[in-house]
Order: structure tokens, then C-alpha cells, then sequence
């Protein structure tokens, strides 16, 4: 089953069962792959719509961050509750202690050993966890961190 056919059927239940906010999340993330898909004017394979789905909540977590310094709490919960939704069709996200190895094991390989190279230890990172669900602003602290920032 494809992601569309899955958010199509998911659409039909929570229709269904008269659930706004859930059919209101699942309806932005039809449209965003339906839209991605006419661009393409080809089927999504599964990995693009990890993608697709990724930078949607990653979309929200700006939101958030800005209407919590906003002061605008109600926004921020409605954000939350769409990632809460939309996660429920990401892969499980890794945790800290995994991206802490990934990254070290990166570091070591490419031999880095200041702030400069934060740029390639990212790249490097990024391609092996390509296709995982990961924060990518995470990822930037543990680097940082790990090359003395």
C-alpha cells in the first residue's frame, strides 16, 4: 500500500468518526504529495514521500518555534497535534544515543578535527542517515559539539 492509498483510507476514517483535526492534517499532507506528484507527473516512490512528510513537520517545528516566542501557545498546540498526525507515517526517529555514534564514526572517518569542516561532517552524516527520520538541528548540535563548538 502506497503512502496515498494509506492516507486516503486513514482520510475515509477519520471522516467517519468525525474527527476535524486529524481529516483537516491528513487533507494538507494528500494535497502536498497529490502536488508532488503532478510535478513529478509520475507516482511518488515511498522515499520521496518520507520527504515530502519530513519537510511538513519540520515546517511545523518553525512554527512552533516562532508563535512560542510570539506568545501564541494556542497556535503552537495546533502545530503540534499536525506532527503528532503526520509522525505517525514517518519511520521511527533515531535516537540520540545512535546519531551521538553515527556522528562519531563520521568524524573519525573524515579525520575532522575543527569547527571548519562542520560542513562536511554534516554532509557526511546526512547522506548515511538519508531515508531515517532525524532533526536535522540535533544533528548540527551533536557535531558541534563533538569538533569542540
Amino acid at each position: 500500500m502506497t503512502f496515498l492509498e494509506r492516507i486516503n483510507q486513514d482520510l475515509t476514517i477519520a471522516m467517519k468518526n468525525k474527527e476535524a483535526d486529524r481529516l483537516s492534517t491528513l487533507r494538507m499532507v494528500k494535497t502536498s504529495l497529490k502536488n508532488r506528484e503532478i510535478e513529478k507527473m509520475a507516482p511518488l516512490e515511498d522515499s520521496e514521500a518520507i520527504k515530502i512528510l519530513q519537510s511538513l513537520v519540520k515546517q511545523r517545528r518553525d512554527s512552533i518555534e516562532q508563535y512560542n516566542q510570539a506568545g501564541r501557545t494556542e497556535l503552537a498546540d495546533k502545530e503540534a497535534a499536525e506532527i503528532s498526525i503526520i509522525e505517525r507515517y514517518l519511520p521511527a526517529a533515531i535516537d540520540e544515543a545512535t546519531l551521538q555514534r553515527i556522528v562519531d564514526e563520521t568524524v573519525t572517518e573524515s579525520g575532522a578535527t575543527s569547527l571548519k569542516e562542520l560542513g562536511n561532517v554534516m554532509k557526511a552524516v546526512m547522506a548515511k542517515l538519508a531515508g531515517q527520520t532525524v532533526d536535522g538541528k540535533m544533528v548540527n548540535q551533536i557535531v558541534r559539539a563533538r569538533l569542540g563548538g
